[in-house]
């Protein structure tokens, strides 16, 4: 084997892999290694190394990305494709990082030039503090994420300013449809009428308090932890002349009033809430809804392995965010008192609408990067690809959840059959 810089890195790898790299490897100098019909892993420098070498895996690897470290040539979701088909084979679960392999990789460095300090983390990483799940800990894990820029998201969401998954009728259906598809199906299944009242749980930019106002005629009340949707939905009311029929409060689940409302809907908030916090927000979705109205909750799902999605999405995109299985949130929707009626799986939907917003990223590249700088548009990058693949390999779900808070007598108010 030649003796490069790139074969030296691709000798060790494969020896902690037990086989050969699944993707090519490009070094600083110029040399290479691995496949050669394979996406390449470019180390623009040694900083790249450094950064594995303190933080190794996932990490490690995110870190190096987002600064530029590392890059990808070729079709980055065709790497991360690769990587979790070693993943799900076995052959990564059985890499041991031992005395004697630590022994070899600060040889490795050494040789290489490498060894040095631990790289600064990119300012992007979220650094919360304060109690996990308080009121104030929430507050600025919500404001690491969705008040990034408003004009960031409005230049990657459709429209309606949902980020959430929608509703495809086909993959080719355009974004906008399927979102106000999505909106109308979580309509229909509320049952929806002219002056019904809807609290919105985690109400984001208003998209379903705009769309049950203005096409179902509801009176509509929406909470949110960050300051910048607040600004952007107050907008979006005064243009479209519904101030006088939906409000909005910067205000978290638990400081709620009890004051029943006629249907509740809650998308893609309760990922937020943690798993011991979890019984406190169903019991407030049960609370808040009157008996014999309904509850539509649409969240995502994750097994026991990463429930917070792994050390990237921790880091960089949701910290303190909690998923479970549908059935574990099942239960807990059931131990508040309410009848759970519906289950609607949307995984694959949710692949189409990240390929969606990852096309909008690069269609607006030099946009993202004048809006929220180079390392933060390759976090979304890293994100959307990654998010998509996530989805596509059922590593994550997504559902629509429908429930119901029946009368004493146990009458539902449901329909004998679906109405949807």
């Amino acid at each position: 084997m030649p003796h490069t810089t790139a074969h030296h890195l691709a000798s060790f790898a494969a020896k902690l892999l037990g086989g050969p790299l699944p993707v090519g490897l490009r070094t600083w100098d110029g040399t290479r290694a691995g496949p050669a019909d394979a996406p390449t892993v470019v180390l623009r420098n040694r900083r790249a190394l450094r950064r594995l070498l303190y933080a190794p895996g996932e990490l490690g690897l995110a870190r190096a990305y987002v600064t530029g470290d590392l890059d990808v040539e070729g079709d980055l979701a065709d790497g991360f494709r690769r990587i979790w088909a070693l993943t799900r084979s076995g052959e990564l679960n059985r890499v041991k990082v031992g005395p004697r392999e630590w022994a070899e990789a600060v040889r490795l460095a050494a040789r290489l030039g490498v060894a040095g300090l631990p790289p600064k983390p990119p300012a992007e990483e979220a650094r919360l503090s304060g109690k996990l799940h308080s009121l104030l800990r929430d507050r600025s894990a919500i404001a690491h994420h969705y008040d990034l820029s408003n004009a960031f998201y409005q230049l990657l969401l459709d429209e309606s300013m949902a980020y959430s998954c929608a509703y495809f009728t086909s993959p080719e259906q355009p974004l906008e449809q399927a979102q106000h598809d999505k909106l109308e199906l979580i309509c229909r299944k509320l049952g929806l009428r002219p002056g019904m009242r809807l609290l919105d749980v985690g109400c984001g930019w208003g998209s379903l308090l705009v769309h049950a106002a203005k096409h179902h005629g509801v009176e509509a009340v929406g909470i949110t932890l960050s300051a910048e949707q607040l600004q952007h939905i107050r907008g979006r009311l005064a243009q479209h002349d519904l101030e006088d029929r939906v409000e909005v409060r910067r205000q978290d689940y638990r400081e709620l009033p009890d004051a029943p409302f006629d249907a509740v809907a809650s998308i893609e908030m309760g990922e937020h809430v943690g798993e011991v916090n979890y019984p406190a927000y169903a019991a407030t979705l049960h609370r808040m809804v009157k008996p014999g109205g309904r509850v539509l909750l649409q969240q995502m799902s994750r097994g026991q392995v990463a429930p917070g999605g792994g050390a990237f999405i921790e880091r960089y995109i949701a910290p303190d965010m909690t998923m479970r299985p549908v059935g574990r949130t099942i239960d807990h929707l059931e131990t508040a008192g309410l009848e759970v009626r519906d289950v609607h799986a949307l995984r694959e939907h949710y692949v189409w609408t990240v390929r969606a917003w990852a096309a909008t990223l690069e269609e607006n590249w030099a946009d993202v990067v004048a809006l929220i700088g180079e390392t933060g548009a390759r976090v979304w990058r890293l994100y959307l690809v990654g998010g998509a693949l996530a989805f596509e390999e059922n590593r994550m779900g997504v559902d629509q959840v429908l429930a119901a808070r029946p009368h004493s007598d146990g009458t539902s108010g449901m329909p004998a059959t679906r109405e949807w």
